[in-house]
């Protein structure tokens, strides 16, 4: 390894949060006091937003660091919670005792007596939610009605919402426009600047007890540019910068080492496999929008591809009714990038690109369905937003999904209908676009819509018995590969078969099947859901 070599006394670059190497530049420094100010006297909400890796969580545990005594904090992480599965876990953080089977009202009562216990005591209760994205319409309307609750002259409870940038556009809908009111201090937590990586870098390399000048200030700008300033990128790539150099036996890293290990972490990272082109890209799609509005109608006659549908007959049929089939004579043309940015640039509106989602799977959606908000229990689907998603989690599901696009710089919204090793194909407005799966990384960032039939409605637990639990009982029994009892109790063979599912899907290991153990599993049984790739991993049917 190479921490001795370079004389360090721990590693550098180590992603794991360590509050030794907490490095507050002047825009964690401001977030920090946006925040501060709107959660004070007054304020009941405060929110901060930022891109993946750029220090979010950092800020959160700063500030929870600088509390008093006189405030009692609870951080809840990677929320997917029902209202009363919020609730349960907000009494949890703050050890209010409560019973499984608590309604809505006898939690919330339990909670209000807990705040005014410290409110008594001069104590201020705060609550840190990160990767509010996640939270659900239903469950952030529940977050506001817990912030009612407030004396004449203060709040009993004040949030913290920690999230993606989706979540500034989930509290634009209409639903929620009375929590947005309430939100009193708002930031959004932009990259690093190039000198303040530089000093990142540095800052790093000295608290570990090295020269924080092992890097030359030519590498470190060009890691800056590389990453975009992301500090967890940064990370990454000067820590395979450290392991290369020590192979060579270099005792400064050489510019020539920093330029090959950083573009062998970034091509791994898929929204910015293509960062050190960004102006090249910018400039060359300007171009090709030109060119492409001049052929424009020659160009997609020319582009329309059909191939046969390796999918079920009920989404074959719809595609076939609702995206006519191309000329023979254009089968085997290649899409190129000007006709495809053309092509794209027509598609679904989101409202609408979530409705023609449903018609693939034979399902007539309501207005509220084409919100795709947290289904209640009388509906048929799920249907969540992923910001993070890849070709490769999306083949795993083996279902099509809403992709959002980027399309000369405005947003476009796609099914993403079918997949192979080589080729995607989108139903995109009223075309069908076949290309090399390659391309679509021009376009797409990782934001995907994703609709599947439920099978549960509310967590089940040990102790628990009846219809669901033996449906669970099947469905978990068959994923393992192992029988099924008859039983209809959530005993303790069922509860270690829902941990060893759990392991393997790398959740949350607790037993309890919770909404993201059961959205897995109801994923991984849609056996009538229209498939993506025929030659994937096969859903299987437990019911």
């Amino acid at each position: 390894m190479y921490k001795d070599y370079y004389g360090f006394v721990e590693l550098p670059f180590s992603i794991v949060p360590n509050s030794r190497y907490l490095y507050l530049s002047p825009r964690h420094q401001e977030a920090m006091r946006h925040l501060q100010s709107g959660l004070g006297e007054g304020g009941g909400f405060a929110m901060l937003t930022g891109e993946v890796g750029t220090g979010k969580t950092t800020i959160a545990r700063a500030m929870l660091k600088s509390l008093d005594s006189q405030t009692q904090a609870g951080l809840i992480l990677n929320p997917t919670f029902s209202s009363i599965e919020l609730l349960q876990a907000i009494c949890d953080e703050f050890n209010v005792r409560y019973q499984p089977n608590d309604s809505l009202k006898v939690l919330n009562h339990a909670l209000y007596q807990c705040l005014l216990a410290n409110h008594t005591q001069g104590r201020q209760t705060l609550l840190v939610i990160d990767e509010a994205q996640h939270l659900s319409a239903d469950v952030l309307e529940q977050l506001r009605l817990l912030t009612n609750l407030e004396t004449d002259s203060r709040k009993l409870l004040k949030v913290l919402l920690i999230g993606q940038p989706e979540l500034q556009y989930k509290l634009q809908m209409p639903q929620l426009r009375q929590l947005a009111q309430r939100i009193t201090g708002r930031y959004h937590l932009l990259p690093l600047t190039v000198d303040d990586t530089v000093k990142y870098i540095s800052f790093r390399l000295e608290k570990a007890g090295g020269d924080r000048q092992l890097f030359t200030s030519k590498s470190m700008k060009y890691i800056a540019t590389q990453t975009q300033g992301i500090p967890r990128l940064v990370n990454l790539v000067c820590d395979a910068i450290l392991n290369e150099a020590y192979s060579r036996g270099e005792r400064q890293p050489s510019h020539e080492t920093v330029v090959d290990a950083c573009q062998h972490v970034m091509a791994f990272q898929t929204s910015f496999n293509q960062a050190s082109n960004n102006q090249q890209i910018t400039s060359i799609k300007r171009r090709l929008w030109t060119a492409s509005t001049l052929v424009g109608s020659g160009l997609a006659i020319a582009c329309y591809v059909w191939t046969p549908m390796l999918i079920s007959p009920l989404a074959k049929e719809y595609a076939q009714q609702h995206y006519p089939s191309s000329p023979a004579s254009a089968v085997e043309k290649k899409v190129v990038p000007a006709s495809l940015t053309t092509l794209m640039s027509s598609g679904h509106l989101l409202e609408q690109g979530i409705s023609e989602l449903y018609k693939v799977w034979g399902y007539d959606a309501s207005v509220m369905d084409s919100f795709c908000q947290e289904s209640n229990n009388t509906r048929e689907f799920e249907c969540h937003y992923q910001g993070s998603a890849t070709l490769e989690t999306i083949e795993a599901l083996n279902f099509p999904v809403l992709l959002e696009l980027d399309v000369n710089q405005q947003p476009e919204y796609a099914i993403l209908y079918q997949m192979d090793d080589q080729h995607v194909e989108l139903l995109m407005g009223d075309k069908r676009l076949r290309f090399e799966r390659n391309t679509l990384n021009q376009f797409w960032q990782g934001g995907a819509y994703i609709i599947w039939k439920k099978r549960w409605s509310q967590t089940l637990k040990p102790g628990m018995s009846g219809e669901k639990v033996a449906e669970l009982n099947q469905c978990v029994s068959k994923l393992l590969g192992e029988s099924a009892t008859s039983s209809d109790r959530y005993d303790a063979a069922l509860e270690q078969k829902v941990k060893l599912f759990q392991r393997w899907q790398k959740l949350s290991v607790d037993g309890i099947a919770g909404q993201q153990t059961l959205d897995r599993l109801s994923q991984m049984t849609q056996s009538d859901a229209p498939l993506l790739n025929h030659q994937g991993e096969p859903h299987v049917e437990c019911s």
